[in-house]
């Protein structure tokens, strides 16, 4: 199991991040003191999580395309390496859409509840 999540790169942080953030927001307070967080404090927490999980999917794109073109042009790297590599990137990007998805329901559920 610790290979998949070493071969997912930084989508382990984020796990990690998010359980650290829930765990302070239990316990009432935020990491910089102990005051309770407001709606745009977790907001902008959350988006900074996005964006950087979405720079990280970028950086295993541009990585998984410089080794096909390694590849391609004869350069010294080997077949697998192009092929893990393409594999991170994909599996990065699958779980990026499944994260959409569930942040699209569930935000379609809330707009359709009932006060």
């Amino acid at each position: 199991m610790e290979s998949i999540s070493n071969n997912l790169g930084g989508n382990d942080l984020l796990l990690n991040r998010l359980q650290s953030d829930s765990a302070v927001k239990k316990a009432g307070g935020n990491a910089e003191g102990n005051e309770p967080e407001g709606l745009g404090n977790i907001l902008h927490s959350f988006g900074g999580i996005l964006k950087d999980q979405m720079s990280n999917i970028n950086n295993l794109q541009n990585e998984a395309n410089q080794a096909q073109q390694t590849y391609a042009t004869g350069g010294d790297i080997e077949l697998h390496n192009v092929m893990l590599a393409a594999e991170k990137a994909d599996l990065s990007l699958q779980l990026a859409m499944q994260v959409r998805n569930k942040v699209v329901a569930a935000y379609q559920e809330i707009t359709h509840m009932t006060i």
